[in-house]
């Protein structure tokens, strides 16, 4: 009998299972809903469903560049172990390699990785490996040059801190040293005039409270807001921030000392911004007792 789309997407909901899965499930039971579900189980391939609940805060960042294009994409898992598996680094490799054909995180989740797409991919990692998996985000990052960097390298190209860079003019090595910079230092935007300007205006806010709890008069209040704003400017900038490389010099003065002028920057880190339950060691034993 023909399987339809729809009781595909039925059996799909039910167990979480890939999408070629869950036809094949179909075809072999003869469309019968239930038998499919058995046979997913029996197969192992219905697992994905019962681990979707849990917190993926784990993973990699991968990285990829070509010309003057780069692109950045988070995979999380569960544990920092499927970080280290083969496996799971080569499933990462091959998504950061896909990205480099699509604009945004939800295109690549359709974009075919071996014939099935990348969400697809996911879950049938999800059964296999046992743990819950999500594709988090992507970043798209053009320029004259993009020069990547990858901190706590996994295996060449991933880890836990991927950094691309763009600029004009310089050298490929200072724009790796940049790379680091931003890795290390964590910049809110490339200048100023890039900074959220509600970030500003809170900044300002409360910078000028505490000055005028010293009691000074307005003009030296407004003079004294002037300076801590710069300060704070130059603290959360990249291009204001003292270079790691050399203290000495803002990272704006060593690009152009290089000759170099960078136009923007891209830094993922794995889990960053996801909140994890904490669980005390029974209540740990007792869930892993459970699945």
């Amino acid at each position: 009998m023909a399987i339809t789309a729809a009781q595909v997407k039925e059996l799909r909901d039910k167990t979480g299972a890939g999408m070629m899965d869950a036809k094949k499930a179909l075809t072999e039971t003869g469309g019968d809903m239930e038998a499919a579900v058995d046979w997913l189980r029996t197969k192992g391939l219905a697992k994905a469903a019962k681990k979707s609940g849990r917190t993926a805060a784990e993973g990699l960042v991968a990285v990829r560049t070509e010309g003057g294009k780069g692109v950045a994409v988070e995979v999380n898992a569960e544990t920092d172990f499927v970080a280290k598996n083969a496996e799971f680094q080569e499933m990462v490799a091959a998504i950061a390699d896909a990205a480099m054909r699509v604009a945004d995180v939800e295109a690549l989740a359709q974009a075919d990785l071996g014939g099935k797409s990348v969400a697809d991919t996911l879950t049938d990692k999800i059964a296999t490996i046992g743990e819950n998996m999500s594709l988090r985000r992507m970043a798209v990052l053009e320029g004259e040059q993009v020069v990547s960097y990858i901190h706590n390298a996994a295996k060449p190209g991933m880890g836990k801190i991927g950094v691309l860079v763009a600029m004009t003019g310089g050298s490929e090595e200072f724009g790796r040293q940049v790379a680091m910079h931003v890795a290390a230092v964590n910049p809110s935007s490339l200048g100023a005039d890039d900074l959220d300007a509600a970030v500003i205006e809170r900044e300002k806010q409360v910078l000028t409270e505490q000055a005028r709890e010293s009691g000074k008069p307005e003009q030296v209040i407004e003079k004294m807001i002037e300076g801590r704003m710069k300060k704070f400017l130059s603290e959360v900038t990249l291009l204001g921030q003292s270079f790691v490389v050399n203290p000495d010099q803002t990272v704006e003065a060593a690009a152009q000392e290089a000759g170099a002028t960078i136009t923007g920057f891209v830094r993922l880190e794995v889990g960053e911004g996801i909140e994890v339950e904490k669980e005390d060691f029974a209540a740990e034993v007792a869930k892993a007792a459970a699945t």
